[in-house]
């Protein structure tokens, strides 16, 4: 057991994905509170399902404003981590949108973790977004934190049954960040969902989630197993880029450092910055200068956009 990921078989429901709303109105809804936390002019927030946000970068804020046929406007798929208030989160996404990005959130539910299948439907409703008519044509970026990188795979999972078939959308994935993987032993995992869930009952909650696992090995285990091999073989070749520490409870920091070695002994482009101590997911808090040089140096390497400011 080696990763915080996910599974698919030929059975797998897919189920039709959500139409898009026009800007929310809802005081209590995600997108209201992500587009009252980015205080940035010409950001307009809309909610595209319960968990999914899309927030336009530009004065019209209209789903296609930016898009043309030569330089399609690029996208930022930013994946938070469990329990990610959109005050956090929308520091990530200012210093996307000044260097021209649009953002796309997706979030993600503890319940998608615990029983993959429903994680395997999120997964695809995210790829039909990625694939419909108004995202087909848009660059991609893709920056995952913690058990974002969980949901990511589990797009993967579709995409590598059929990689002739998404050949357009991994061509379009230009470069792909992890920010605390979740990453090691069936332990790391459930040390994960006791700090996220229920930090007062830590160590509760691990016991609970370990003798989960094992009661449903078929529904959970097992499915996480043979999805680490899409995660390592990743159908992405695009630049990828890790941000990690040795002091990560929840990152087994040697075993993130294998994989990365694989990937670049499979041709793949990576970087990676790693610090004695930090804190998971709270890199940028805790490490700003280093982690907003190497990002933006990252970033800039992709020639995605032309930099009008400095991260």
């Amino acid at each position: 057991m080696d990763g915080l990921l996910g599974r698919t078989n030929s059975a797998t429901r897919r189920t039709s994905l959500p139409q898009p709303a026009s800007p929310v109105s809802s005081s209590s809804s995600p997108a209201v509170m992500l587009s009252r936390a980015v205080t940035m002019a010409g950001v307009t927030a809309h909610k595209i399902s319960k968990h999914i946000t899309f927030l336009a970068n530009d004065v019209t804020g209209t789903l296609t404003a930016g898009v043309s046929p030569v330089h399609p406007k690029p996208i930022l798929l930013l994946l938070p981590w469990l329990g990610s208030r959109p005050q956090a989160i929308a520091k990530y996404c200012e210093i996307y949108f000044r260097t021209g990005f649009d953002v796309l959130i997706v979030e993600s539910e503890v319940s998608q973790f615990l029983w993959p299948r429903w994680g395997l439907e999120h997964g695809g409703h995210v790829l039909e977004l990625l694939e419909s008519e108004r995202f087909s044509q848009r660059p991609l970026l893709v920056h995952a934190f913690s058990i974002g990188g969980y949901t990511f795979a589990q797009v993967l999972v579709h995409v590598a049954k059929d990689t002739q078939r998404y050949q357009g959308l991994t061509n379009r994935i230009r470069g792909h960040i992890y920010d605390s993987l979740v990453m090691g032993s069936l332990e790391h995992m459930a040390n994960g969902l006791g700090k996220t869930i229920m930090p007062r009952m830590e160590g509760l909650v691990k016991a609970a989630s370990l003798m989960y696992f094992r009661v449903f090995k078929y529904q959970t285990v097992d499915y996480f197993d043979s999805a680490i091999s899409v995660f390592w073989n990743t159908p992405v070749t695009a630049p990828a880029l890790f941000f990690y520490s040795e002091n990560d409870a929840l990152c087994d920091y040697k075993s993130l450092e294998k994989m990365a070695d694989f990937w670049k002994s499979r041709g793949l482009p990576v970087e990676s910055k790693k610090w004695k101590e930090s804190v998971h997911a709270g890199h940028l808090r805790t490490h700003p200068q280093d982690y907003l040089s190497t990002l933006e140096n990252f970033v800039q390497s992709l020639n995605m956009v032309p930099l009008k400011a400095k991260m």
